[in-house]
Parts: structure tokens; C-alpha cells; sequence
């Protein structure tokens, strides 16, 4: 299979589930599993943003993949969040942990560092020279502070062969449609802003990376799959399903929102680890509304 038919559709950004202590809750990691597999998704992205990788190191991280790629068991393709503003670190770490049963690794653009475009250039460079596996890079200035402009993604594209997707969550679509224009044909975009996913797939993304599927794969990966069969129309009953629900998600922080649903679903107990937090009571009685349809 190749990449592309590997990662076009809707992938994970699967949360870290924790019992109250803050320690992982294997169990409900393992229940969640399943529960995604059969919600149809293409493919699951490993101690992303949402997974809380900010806090989970070192051997409990390799805990984390390797316990991932057992239970899956290859019925799904599946990514590595392995990403960070020293690029040296960055390297040691895609030396140093056993990606097996991994498919492709998810690698943020540097963060709080602020380094200029050349040095986000630089930065891939050196990742796309030391990888094991594939690299889809990873635009999200809401989060990094600072956007990895079109002109730089396009020169990545090209010259960055170990490099094959970016995701896009800038919300730029100007940005957004540059690439799409002037990428290489074989380098993909996908989403990574769950809200404006069907109108980026019509302007040529492939596909998610989403967080809402996390609590609602089923209809999340059948709107993407309409919308990749052209068929909006259809697509656009999902989308404004879920409108409401995914402003709740993101509304006090990700992925504070997101577990309030799942812990609603009693599939996680509504844990993390500091600083994340709880949505607060008020929002969390939102939530409860909203899930009642």
C-alpha cells in the first residue's frame, strides 16, 4: 500500500487516557482502540498535541508506542508524534526509540524558539536526513507561535524527499491554496483543523487529522470520505452536525474538551496531566446538552 492510500482519509490524533493519579489507564487506552478501529478511521496518530505528549518521556513514550502498535496489530496504519524545538534532540529520539508496526512519523514545526524560515528549513533538513520512517510535518501557529509559511513548505516538499504530507492547521486558506498549488504532485495536504476540513478537502486536501474523531469516528471519517468522493452535498449534513460540538470541543483547550466527551461516553475518566485541565462546570453541562442532540 502506498503512502497515499495509506493516509488519505481520516486519521486520529488519538488522546492519552489517565486514571486519576495521573498515571496511563492501559485498559481504557486498549478499549479506546477498539472503539476507533470500529468506527472505520484509516489510520491513528500516536502522542500528537492531543495525546499529551508535552508531559510523557522517555520509556513510558516508547510504553506508549509499542503498547499502540501491539494492540492495533497492524489492522491500521499507524504515525509517531516525535517532534520538539531542538532539532538534535529531535534526531536522537527517532534514533533512539523501536517505531515498530509504525508507519510514518508526525513532526511539529519548532516551537517557542522562533527561529526564522531558514531555520524551520534547516530544521527538516535534518529530520528528513535521519529519519526511519516517513515524515508528515506539522503547521499549527495557534500553537508553535509561528506559521511555517507556504514558500517554506513548498521548498520542503521539494527537496525534502523523506517528507511526503504536511498537516495543515493554520487556517490560512490563502497559505493553504499556495501549497496546494505549487506542491509537488505527490506531496499531500492534510487537514488538521476539524471545523474547515470539507472546505479544505474541495480546494485538493486529502484528507484529517482530527480530533473530534476521537469521540465520534464513525460519522467524522464518513464525512471525509464523502467529501473525497466529491459528494458535498452529503457531506455538508455531517459537517453542520457537528458544528456546535466541535466549537464545545475546542472552546476551553484541547484536549480538555474532548475528554468531557469521552468520559461522557464512559470510555476515559476526564484526567490529565498538569497543566491541562478540566473544561470547567459550566461548559461541561454544555457539552452534556450538546450530546443529547
Amino acid at each position: 500500500m502506498s503512502l497515499r492510500e495509506k493516509f488519505t482519509g481520516t486519521g486520529i490524533a488519538v488522546i492519552t487516557p489517565f486514571y486519576t493519579e495521573g498515571t496511563i489507564d492501559w485498559e481504557s487506552f486498549g478499549k479506546l482502540i477498539e472503539f476507533w478501529i470500529k468506527g472505520k478511521v484509516e489510520y491513528l496518530v500516536v502522542l500528537g498535541t492531543t495525546g499529551e505528549s508535552a508531559t510523557i518521556h522517555g520509556a513510558e513514550k516508547q510504553e506508549v508506542f509499542s503498547f499502540v502498535a501491539e494492540k492495533v496489530a497492524g489492522r491500521l496504519p499507524l504515525v509517531a508524534g516525535i517532534g520538539g524545538n531542538d532539532t538534535a534532540e529531535v534526531v536522537d529520539a527517532f534514533e533512539s526509540f523501536n517505531l515498530t508496526g509504525y508507519d510514518a512519523i508526525l513532526s511539529v514545526s519548532p516551537y517557542y524558539n522562533k527561529p526564522n524560515q531558514e531555520g524551520i528549513f534547516q530544521h527538516y533538513k535534518a529530520l528528513d536526513a535521519a529519519t526511519p520512517l516517513p515524515i508528515i510535518m506539522y503547521n499549527v501557529p495557534g500553537r508553535t507561535g509561528q506559521s511555517v509559511v507556504a514558500e517554506t513548505q513548498v521548498r520542503i516538499a521539494n527537496e525534502c524527499k523523506n517528507i511526503f504530507a504536511t498537516k495543515e492547521a493554520s487556517g490560512n486558506f490563502d497559505l493553504i491554496n499556495q501549497i496546494i498549488k505549487n506542491k509537488p504532485a505527490d506531496f499531500m495536504v492534510i487537514s488538521g483543523d476539524d471545523p474547515i476540513t470539507l472546505p479544505m478537502i474541495a480546494a485538493g486536501a486529502e484528507g484529517l487529522i482530527s480530533v473530534v474523531a476521537n469521540a465520534y469516528p464513525q460519522d467524522y471519517s464518513d464525512m471525509v470520505r464523502l467529501c473525497l468522493q466529491g459528494k458535498f452535498k452529503e457531506a455538508t449534513v455531517l459537517h453542520s452536525k457537528y458544528i456546535d460540538i466541535i466549537a464545545s470541543m475546542f472552546a476551553e483547550g484541547s484536549p480538555s474538551g474532548v475528554k468531557a466527551y469521552l468520559a461522557e461516553m464512559g470510555l476515559c475518566k476526564n484526567t490529565f496531566r498538569l497543566p491541562v485541565w478540566q473544561v470547567s462546570e459550566k461548559h461541561h453541562q454544555k457539552i452534556k446538552e450538546l450530546m443529547k442532540g
